[in-house]
């Protein structure tokens, strides 16, 4: 319903969880022909983060509304905040803000709901247990996060009208 009333999705992370973001933003305009502005990616740290590790600016609350801002957030829009553990202060802080405005929110964490609250509209909780490797969060919990967001925006296009039968 945001994206039919000219709004715009954006998916906020930090470290595995932004770079998969932006990712699956990425892929949106070859696979369904959609302007770059419809979906978009915000990583903590930006661009240089996709390749560089930041992942200590996860935990400043202040980058993340300066980034929605940058990125024009509006009360039409829709923000998906991605954090594996739901703790992160970026994501968390991002969510609140999107929430104050209005806008739909949508968070998707790898724990349980009672290890962590995120503020938002609707909760997705993708509880993949322990990593093979502790603290690492790209495996498991990163495979899962990418196929949910790969559901989340083929379903989106899918209703937008951008898939004929089963075809892009």
């Amino acid at each position: 319903l945001c994206l039919q009333n000219g709004g715009k999705i954006i998916y906020l992370g930090a470290g595995t969880s932004g770079r998969l973001g932006v990712l699956d933003a990425a892929e949106c305009p070859p696979t369904f022909c959609t302007p770059p502005e419809l979906v978009q990616g915000v990583i903590a740290g930006g661009y240089q983060s996709l390749y560089k590790s930041s992942e200590d600016l996860e935990d400043d609350p202040q980058i993340a509304i300066t980034d929605l801002k940058a990125r024009k957030l509006k009360k039409r829009d829709c923000l998906i905040g991605i954090t594996a553990g739901g703790t992160t202060p970026y994501v968390k802080s991002g969510l609140s803000f999107a929430n104050k405005l209005g806008c739909l929110t949508i968070a998707i964490a790898c724990v349980p709901s009672s290890q962590s609250f995120l503020d938002c509209d609707v909760d997705i909780r993708l509880l993949t247990g322990a990593e093979i490797i502790a603290g690492s969060t790209r495996l498991k919990a990163g495979t899962a996060t990418k196929m949910t967001l790969n559901i989340l925006s083929s379903s989106v296009m899918i209703k937008l009208g951008k898939v004929y039968s089963n075809r892009m």
